[in-house]
Order: C-alpha cells, then sequence, then structure tokens
C-alpha cells in the first residue's frame, strides 16, 4: 500500500519594494539633492550615487554627513515628496511577470518596506499589481528592518522557516539573517553584487526570471 504525503506547503514570499520591485532609485536621489540645503548636507552627484552603491546605509550616511538627528525627519519629507512622483514610476522590468507566475503557481506575496504603505498602495494600485500582494508591513527605519520582519511573522502567523524574503541592499540580508529567514539577494536595485555577495545572502540573482528557477531548482532546500 502506497501513502501519498501532501506537498510541502509553499513558501510565503516576501519583496522589499525600493529598487526591488519598484524603479524608485533616481526619484529618490532627486527628491533628496532638493532637500539638501535645507537639511544641511551636499547634493551627490550620479557618480557619487554609483559609489554609494557599495557602501551599507550606515557608511552611506556616514559620507553623506547628514546629521544623524535629522534623518527620520528627512526620510519622512523624501517619502511625502515621492508620493507626487510614484504613479508616474515603473516597475523593475520583468518583476510584474514574475509576480503574476508566483501567484499562479500559488504563492502567497507580501511586501515589507521602510517606504510609507501609501507610496506603495498608491504604486501597485497605478501598476494594477494592487492584488498580487497578501499584506504590505511598512515601518520607517533605516537600520533596523530585522524589527519590522518580526512583526509580520507575529502578525501574518508565520514561521521562519515559511517565508523567503526578496531584496536588493545589505540590510535586507542582515534583517533576513537576524531572523533566520532565508534571503534572495537581488543585483538590480541598490547595491551591487560583489556588495551584496560579502553579506552572504542565501541566493544572489541579476534578473526576475531567475527567481523563478531558483524555487524551482531549490524545491527540496525552501520549505
Amino acid at each position: 500500500m502506497s501513502h501519498h504525503f501532501p506537498p510541502p506547503p509553499l513558501p510565503v514570499i516576501v519583496f522589499d519594494f525600493d529598487g526591488t520591485i519598484a524603479d524608485t532609485l533616481d526619484a529618490i536621489v532627486t527628491i533628496a539633492n532638493r532637500l539638501a540645503p535645507e537639511f544641511g548636507f551636499t547634493p551627490v552627484s550620479q557618480r557619487e550615487v554609483e559609489s554609494y552603491r557599495n557602501l551599507n546605509a550606515r557608511e552611506v550616511i556616514r559620507r553623506s554627513r547628514i546629521p544623524l538627528v535629522k534623518i527620520p525627519f528627512l526620510i519622512r519629507r523624501v517619502q511625502a515628496e515621492l508620493n507626487r512622483e510614484i504613479q508616474h514610476l515603473k516597475p523593475i522590468i520583468g518583476v510584474m511577470s514574475v509576480l503574476t507566475t508566483l501567484r499562479q503557481r500559488g504563492h502567497r506575496l507580501g511586501i515589507v518596506t521602510s517606504n510609507s504603505s501609501v507610496n506603495v498602495t498608491t504604486f501597485l494600485k497605478k501598476q494594477g499589481l494592487e492584488s498580487m500582494f497578501d499584506f504590505i508591513h511598512s515601518g520607517a527605519t533605516l537600520f533596523g528592518k530585522s524589527r519590522i520582519m518580526k512583526q509580520l511573522l507575529a502578525r501574518e502567523g508565520l514561521t521562519p522557516g515559511e517565508i523567503i524574503y526578496v531584496g536588493d541592499e545589505t540590510r535586507d540580508i542582515d534583517a533576513a539573517q537576524a531572523v533566520k529567514i532565508k534571503m534572495i539577494s537581488v543585483a538590480w536595485g541598490f547595491n551591487t553584487a560583489e556588495t551584496l555577495a560579502r553579506h552572504h545572502p542565501d541566493f544572489l540573482i541579476h534578473h526576475p526570471y531567475e527567481l523563478l528557477e531558483l524555487l524551482d531548482h531549490n524545491r527540496p532546500r525552501f520549505p
């Protein structure tokens, strides 16, 4: 008599927003440069932005010499200004079809972001992606993304083993490692592939469709 065991549940895939799903980097840099005189730092050139891609969040702040006490206010202002431009921004090329395929395969999808939930929702509505995601968790923290991850697990009733996190920055890797969540880093966002690799994500991909291949090939390694 053969026993048929049910297949293990599909992992819930949680995405970072800026740089991972939405191509927001240029808009954020433009806004930050516009606010530079008011917040007491020097605007950054395109070349400097490229060099910043090799740094983590703390190093970016150190190099830009933005007074730490002003950071929370600057973040809020950038998000407020971004709200006016978010509907003109585009998803990363290839992301929309990958999200559609993941949904068709039966994955639950979510977003964890330090952007505002208003900006994320506005963008998703404009792109017709709103129904793709089961949840959006936002918390305006520059360093402590692991705290938002822990809140997400508690609110959604998930264990670390049931989630895969997809993000474009070293702080995403640090957060995933702190909470013991499998991490797929993407090299099309803010941090360079070399910088991400130094933080040892579980996987590193260079194009959205590689996410589908990765999930196919590593089925036994994922929950």
